[in-house]
């Protein structure tokens, strides 16, 4: 059978959330667009990341909410988990969003759609199986997967990863967790609400390069959910035991069972099979070298966006990295990817949300010119009302009150945490935020009042004190 040959002005290959805005992007400007996938359309976050996880997230704190219902003087009773009833939830939740991101909807806006396996054969063409794609230009969007470490033995018994986890036939009695990082605290925290005994093993410092005040309330947390959490606890082996479960054998020379084991150590770009050799296109174990705005820094008809570009593997970072590629590429203005007001959120409880720089990296970067300032939630009364006070606000700052980054934890911190991101992407200062009115009574407050206690001890000191004495002799 002979394959269509397609000159569009724009090829994208992956259709995740990268991939899928880029396409519309442009499609909706007029151009003609080529878009593959090979797999599931909406890429990762839709099928077997963010909304899932969330969705999973959402049922296990409903459980937590009948456990702990006697705060507000509700009997507490003991929830009966129905995993059927949770899968058909999550995939529910899926399906609403799916048509979104279908591959009728794509089609609809002008889009041909390819669900097949792309590889470039030159710089300037893309084939597949029914096609030979040459384009004015290529993006890149195929994004991540689970890595999986090459630890002896892991390879011989059946492991989950966060793309099977949602599958599983029947919720697990236990679980291990390799990796304490955010996908990990989250997924292990969920299953544990629902019941099962989850031990998390993390061969460094849990959830890695957070505020430590940040970790040690999520430590807190998990404890309390009776998550067995072990750090500096590297695996060594994994093994099956004769009843069919698995054993994670640790450099210290213990050992964890469980009736099923999760893998989540981080994630690994999708490039194998793209044929990246044969178009000249320069990569390494972060994906696709680019240059800021995003394009190959060896083939300029090429750019990347999504986890598959090197930056930040975070869904809304896709989203953003296709604005970038719009403009710079198809309105031909600067723009530029290098941002330092990208937030990220852990879904866990409590909500850990940041953005910038943490104060050590701050402190490292800018030494004595850094100053902090902090608000904690048991000071605000929205959490007092709803009996969940465990966060705070922390802001990091730099000379004259420049914003370096922040840290929001607790009940919805990362909407909190958009107020932050607002005022250093506008490069407005401490100050600007002093000046927001808060709804009363509101958790996100905590930002304006973290933001005024950089002004207290000016604001109350002797000096002060001094003057406005002064200025009381003066007639009314």
């Amino acid at each position: 059978m002979s394959r269509q040959v397609l000159t569009p002005d724009v090829c994208v290959i992956g259709a995740g959330a990268g991939g899928l805005s880029v396409a519309s992007g442009a499609a909706q400007l007029g151009l003609s667009v080529v878009l593959y996938e090979a797999g599931e359309m909406g890429g990762d976050c839709l099928n077997t990341g963010c909304v899932p996880s969330k969705a999973l997230i959402a049922a296990a704190r409903t459980a937590v909410t009948l456990r702990t219902a006697d705060r507000f003087g509700i009997a507490a009773v003991a929830p009966q988990v129905n995993w059927d009833a949770v899968r058909t939830h999550i995939q529910g939740v899926i399906d609403t969003i799916a048509p979104i991101d279908s591959q009728e909807r794509f089609e609809g806006l002008g889009c041909t759609v390819l669900r097949e396996m792309a590889r470039f054969t030159a710089p300037d063409t893309v084939e597949s199986d029914s096609a030979i794609v040459r384009a004015k230009r290529f993006v890149i969007a195929t994004g991540a997967s689970a890595a999986i470490p090459p630890i002896p033995g892991l390879s011989d018994v059946p492991y989950l990863t966060n793309e099977t986890v949602f599958a599983q036939p029947t919720l697990p009695g236990s679980l291990i967790v390799l990796g304490g990082g955010v996908i990990g605290v989250e997924l292990g925290q969920a299953f544990a609400r629902l019941g099962t005994q989850v031990t998390i093993l993390e061969a460094a410092t849990l959830m890695g390069p957070q505020e430590p005040e940040a970790v040690e309330l999520v430590r807190a947390a998990l404890a309390n959910d009776g998550v067995d959490v072990r750090e500096g606890a590297r695996a060594v082996a994994v093994r099956a035991a004769a009843d069919g479960s698995v054993v994670v054998e640790l450099e210290s020379g213990a050992s964890v069972t469980a009736q099923r084991l999760l893998v989540a150590v981080g994630r690994a770009v999708r490039v194998a099979g793209l044929g990246l050799e044969a178009a000249g296109i320069a990569f390494n174990k972060r994906g696709i070298e680019t240059r800021d705005d995003l394009r190959s820094t060896t083939n300029r008809r090429v750019w990347a966006v999504g986890d598959v570009a090197g930056r930040e593997q975070l869904t809304h970072a896709a989203g953003f990295h296709a604005g970038i590629f719009v403009r710079g590429a198809l309105f031909r203005a600067p723009a530029s990817a290098a941002v330092a007001h990208m937030p990220a959120v852990a879904y866990c409880h409590p909500e850990v949300a940041r953005i910038g720089l943490t104060e050590a990296e701050a402190r490292t970067r800018h030494g004595d010119a850094v100053t902090t300032t902090h608000w904690s939630m048991a000071e605000n009364d929205r959490a007092q009302t709803e009996r969940d006070t465990s966060g705070f606000c922390k802001l990091v700052l730099g000379r004259g009150g420049r914003i370096l980054g922040a840290t929001v934890v607790g009940e919805a911190a990362g909407e909190a945490i958009q107020i932050v991101g607002l005022a250093m992407a506008s490069r407005l200062k401490v100050g600007a935020l002093t000046g927001l009115i808060s709804p009363y009574p509101t958790r996100s407050e905590v930002v304006k009042r973290a933001a005024s206690a950089y002004y207290t001890p000016k604001l109350f000191s002797g000096r002060t004190r001094q003057l406005v004495a002064l200025l009381n002799r003066l007639p009314v």
